[in-house]
């Protein structure tokens, strides 16, 4: 079996520098009241860390899982409940359908910018075909993470690119009590994508890419496609018995059978290498596709001032229609999906290299 490599890490934290660390969140003048207080959480805090009880409620995996014995997350488990019965209501043919609007821009009018986003405006034009067409609408929207209080999604820790295995669906990275590394969002949105019968992504571009907030639910969406569901196969994070694990994996993908649309927009450059990116990740996430007409870039207000962009949009009547038809070329995609009569033609080709 090859190697683990190892030597990158930094050397933990000492208890002078751990202090300094904890005491950052208290800046507020007014939690100089409950000083004593705060000395007194500083201690746990600083055990937690020192031991490194990443997840310090577990209970034993029971049956089912590889190693019954092992003490697993309670976070984890719930988090995996929550996605089994999710997935099961998926699949009966009475549940009705369902459809994820993902509103990717970071703006928001509940936060430093003031004013609401653009692609949250098209989000609502998507909802209300969604809704016309008597299913669900979801709308997941992304710029909470700048305006929710301790709202995260922590960044992928590339436990994939240890081993395949080492990858937990749900991610079992998060969250992680030693280091604080909580308020993460990943779990219900998991939950949500699950949920989903079709998936709509509707973003602006940031300097020729996604937005911070959608590239970080894409990279903690890795483990939807191969993630091992079974964290006692590994014992946790063991990369030896990942590895060991890794040259018979079978890659599921938890996702597969979705359909999706995707709506990008810009003002300058770079929606056609963005749509183009997410659409290839969603491709190869296993979802299907709902047409050409459901995969669009825009540019809205072309190099004209940010400050009238809105007044930009109210006017561009056909990018309004052109969205409303994103959303009803996934409705029809996720009928049909739903009604056993649209597969991909290479549904049932096996990959000589899957990864």
């Amino acid at each position: 079996m090859t190697s683990v490599r190892k030597g990158q890490a930094p050397t933990p934290l000492d208890r002078a520098a751990f202090g300094e660390k904890f005491r950052e969140a208290f800046r507020d003048p007014a939690f100089q009241r409950e000083r004593a207080a705060l000395d007194r959480i500083e201690v746990i805090a600083w055990e937690a860390y020192d031991e490194g009880r990443k997840a310090p409620v577990t209970r034993k995996a029971g049956p089912g899982f590889h190693d019954p014995d092992y003490d697993l997350s309670v976070d984890w488990i719930e988090a995996r409940d929550r996605l089994l019965a999710a997935q099961a209501k998926w699949e009966r043919p009475e549940t009705r359908s369902r459809v994820l609007l993902v509103c990717a821009s970071s703006r928001n009018d509940g936060t430093c910018p003031g004013e609401m986003s653009k692609t949250f405006r098209l989000t609502q034009l998507a909802r209300e075909i969604v809704e016309s067409a008597d299913a669900e609408a979801d709308v997941l929207d992304l710029s909470r993470v700048t305006s929710d209080y301790d709202l995260n999604i922590h960044p992928c820790k590339g436990c994939v690119s240890t081993a395949m295995p080492l990858c937990h669906w749900p991610c079992s990275c998060y969250p992680n009590h030693a280091l604080r590394q909580t308020g993460d969002w990943m779990n219900e949105i998991y939950e949500r994508w699950v949920a989903a019968h079709g998936v709509i992504l509707l973003t602006p571009t940031y300097w020729y890419q996604a937005p911070g907030p959608l590239k970080s639910m894409i990279d903690r969406l890795v483990c939807a496609d191969g993630g091992n569901p079974d964290p006692t196969s590994t014992h946790g994070k063991k990369a030896e018995e990942a590895k060991a694990l890794d040259k018979d994996w079978h890659f599921p993908k938890h996702l597969a059978g979705r359909a999706y649309g995707v709506m990008v927009h810009g003002d300058v450059a770079g929606i056609e290498g963005t749509r183009r990116a997410l659409c290839d990740w969603l491709d190869w996430m296993g979802l299907v596709d709902a047409g050409q007409k459901s995969r669009l870039d825009r540019y809205i207000g072309y190099y004209e001032p940010y400050a009238t962009s809105h007044d930009t949009l109210d006017r561009d009547e056909a990018v309004q229609e052109e969205v409303r038809n994103v959303a009803r070329a996934v409705m029809e995609a996720v009928r049909r999906l739903r009604e056993g009569r649209l597969a991909p033609p290479d549904a049932d080709l096996g990959a000589p290299r899957p990864k």
